[in-house]
């Protein structure tokens, strides 16, 4: 497979999961950390990076705007829920889980 190939596919299935997230969005970014150590601001940042390093310029909000589709602050008052006693637990056990791994 060509380069340029490798790319279009790459490129429409980052946009097949983008909508993916916009569509269900039952699924809580706790949850996502929690099973998979990533959730939909971690892909906001990716993009802010993966521009930055093409020497373009996208700030959080812009590209977690993308990622949502919508404003972020839309999205948090339409479909995020308050999170549980246990996912909090295990995200913070989560959270001790990266920090070691990143010694």
């Amino acid at each position: 497979m060509d380069k340029q190939t490798q790319t279009e596919i790459e490129a429409a299935a980052f946009r097949r999961i983008i909508k993916h997230f916009q569509t269900h969005t039952d699924v809580q970014n706790i949850d996502l950390m929690n099973l998979a150590d990533f959730c939909r601001n971690c892909f906001s940042k990716w993009y802010v990076a993966a521009a930055e390093e093409r020497g373009e310029n996208i700030d959080y909000d812009a590209a977690r705007e993308i990622v949502y589709g919508m404003a972020f602050s839309e999205w948090k008052s339409k479909y995020q829920k308050s999170a549980t006693p246990e996912q909090l637990a295990a995200f913070e056990e989560g959270q001790k889980r990266r920090e070691n791994a990143s010694d």
